[in-house]
């Protein structure tokens, strides 16, 4: 049903080096790329996540209640890119850890504030 998620981003470099980094962890890689656009995914027939500058020229802001979640296939994979982010300048937004019956995941933000979370069933 998603075909690709777009988070806006004032620093593409910045965004592309984390993303880069991040995504290579559930086996992402770059499928499209302009100067102001980049898109990752595992296949172009499965969902993706892209960054762009915003095309109206102003500058990009977070959506208050937005969050992107990355599916993955189990909880030690969810630990891993948690920690990843972490590393790669993410802020925690809550440590990987069982979140109910069924549900494992890791909530961060990116370097320009987006919230995403990263999950499996369990």
């Amino acid at each position: 049903m998603i075909g690709y998620v777009t988070l806006g981003t004032n620093d593409i470099k910045r965004s592309a080096a984390f993303y880069d980094k991040l995504l290579a962890e559930i086996g992402a890689k770059r499928l499209m790329e302009f100067e102001n656009f980049i898109v990752w995914g595992n296949s172009p027939t499965q969902a993706g996540l892209s960054v762009t500058k915003p095309f109206d020229g102003n500058p990009a802001t977070v959506g208050n209640g937005v969050m992107v979640a990355l599916v993955v296939k189990e909880p030690a994979q969810v630990d891993r890119v948690y920690k990843k982010a972490l590393e790669l300048g993410a802020k925690d937004e809550g440590a990987a850890g069982p979140r109910g019956p069924g549900f494992y995941a890791g909530y961060f933000r990116d370097p320009d504030g987006n919230k995403l979370n990263c999950f499996c069933a369990t």
